[in-house]
């Protein structure tokens, strides 16, 4: 299979190797590909089988079985070239059996080919029969061809739930699978810069803390404008993509999403993430089965991230809100999304957005953990990244720490982690404040490791009194854009 050319494929070099695999093998393959909405997944497999791909039908949102099926009968009849709709099957066992009619045609023995089905969660609607007969198409058939069938879906627990993991005709079949992440700090900048967009990093880590690395947002972009433009046109003017994206974001991926957008509610308010307890009763949830599989769906989606307490204990996990867009517009956009354009070049001088940068900076950095262990020279080394949260008891004060790294080597991390617009200085208070964090940690974990702190800033530190002999490695955004294997 050629490579693929197109001046915008950026990264997915392991998820394409698994779709060459598949294509190279001798046997039929069944490749799941799961990702959340607007990541890139439909994308990847057009560019991966470019030319490859014989019947292709993408799931209709909202559609019932009637529609559903018609929209295969339309699919079917133009990848077969005909210029009439074929007659649309009663079921999905009559519809496979006319996909089947369609293949027979072609000499799957001398030529491999791909079936592509998107966004199969809206396909399979509730009482369809799609998956048994999707199931009856492959174990009786398709599994004996020589055939890559791919399916894609945007909502990942469906994916994992009714297809990874089905109990039913479909139970263990899947050959491959593949988790489409967004881009990181690296592949973004190469991204853009493939499209004409030029902007230092400093700039492009505010557009990223807006709507992270999503493909289809960053493809809004437009060269020569600064970043705090291109956030005003994106997000606050009237026609702007992500004005109204939140509102649809959610509905298309999970039933009942009231629920899970309650949580995302929740945590976008709070600094340094919450306890499963606490969370769902900021949410108003009661903390039954069906709150698990919220929690399970936004987690498994992407949109928040639950981290370990040092002391490992699965109670201690803490969630936050780790989709940059969730949080951007909840904080920012909706309170002020009829506004206009314009409205980002006030609010970015303010000191709402100076403050809430600093946490929004700290997300990044946690999804950057493996950059910043290459940065430190310990890539090679096995380390646990987790928070410390303890509340304070009688005289003792509470302590907190964002982001740790627990290793190997009898040494534990503590990050720091300043956004600046310029050079860092650790004035008196700063430094005074370190050093108690990190005397309150050692008591209340009670490790006997030694503890180095690791500052990670935008822009080089200035040395001076405070920071000698406390700091022992400071590193910069630059540290985040490192290119790591995958």
């Amino acid at each position: 299979m050629e490579p693929t050319t197109s001046p915008e494929f950026v990264g997915r070099q392991a998820e394409l190797s698994i779709l060459e695999a598949a294509f190279r093998s001798r046997e039929a393959e069944l490749v799941a590909v799961i990702g959340r909405r607007r990541v890139g997944k439909t994308f990847l497999v057009r560019q991966a089988y470019r030319g490859r791909i014989c019947f292709e039908m993408t799931g209709l949102q909202h559609g019932g079985k009637t529609e559903q099926l018609r929209n295969f009968s339309y699919q079917l009849a133009a990848f077969a070239g005909s210029d009439f709709p074929l007659e649309v099957p009663q079921d999905w066992q009559a519809a496979f059996q006319l996909l089947i009619s369609y293949l027979k045609v072609k000499d799957l023995a001398q030529q491999r080919t791909v079936l592509f089905f998107d966004e199969i969660p809206w396909i399979a609607t509730p009482k369809s029969g799609f998956l048994e007969a999707f199931g009856l198409f492959w174990n009786s058939w398709a599994v004996q061809q020589n055939l890559v069938i791919v399916i894609c879906g945007s909502a990942a627990s469906w994916m994992i739930n009714k297809v990874v993991n089905h109990k039913g005709g479909l139970y263990n079949r899947i050959t491959k699978r593949i988790f489409l992440k967004p881009f990181h700090l690296r592949e973004t900048e190469e991204f853009l810069q493939r499209r004409g967009i030029r902007m230092d990093r400093y700039q492009l880590l505010q557009v990223y803390m807006t709507m992270g690395g999503i493909p289809h947002y960053l493809k809004e972009l437009a060269p020569g404008k600064s970043a705090v433009q291109n956030i005003d046109d994106i997000c606050f003017a009237e026609n702007g993509l992500l004005n109204a994206e939140f509102d649809n974001l959610y509905l298309a991926l999970f039933e009942a999403a009231e629920r899970h957008v309650s949580i995302i509610r929740a945590l976008a308010v709070v600094r340094g993430g919450m306890a499963r307890k606490e969370l769902l009763q900021a949410a108003g949830l009661s903390d039954g089965g069906g709150s698990s599989k919220v929690m399970e769906e936004l987690i498994s989606s992407g949109f928040i991230t639950g981290y370990y307490d040092f002391k490992k204990k699965r109670k201690n996990i803490r969630y936050r809100l780790t989709d940059e867009y969730s949080l951007f517009f909840l904080k920012f956009i909706e309170p002020r999304r009829n506004e206009g354009r314009g409205t980002w070049q006030r609010l970015s001088q303010t000191q709402t957005w100076k403050s809430w940068s600093g946490y929004a900076y700290e997300g990044v950095c946690l999804k950057h953990i493996r950059q910043l262990k290459a940065a430190m020279g310990i890539d090679g080394l096995y380390a646990e990244a987790s928070t410390f949260y303890q509340r304070g008891a009688g005289q003792l004060p509470g302590v907190q720490v964002d982001l740790l790294l627990d290793r190997n080597d009898h040494i534990i991390n503590l990050f720091e982690i300043k956004f600046y617009n310029g050079s860092y200085v650790l004035d008196k208070a700063a430094a005074l404040a370190i050093r108690q964090k990190m005397g309150l940690f050692a008591t209340a974990s009670n490790t006997r490791k030694q503890l180095q702190v690791t500052l990670v800033t935008t822009f080089p530190i200035l040395e001076n009194e405070h920071s000698r002999g406390l700091i022992d490695q400071a590193l910069t955004m630059d540290d985040l854009f490192r290119e790591v294997e995958m």
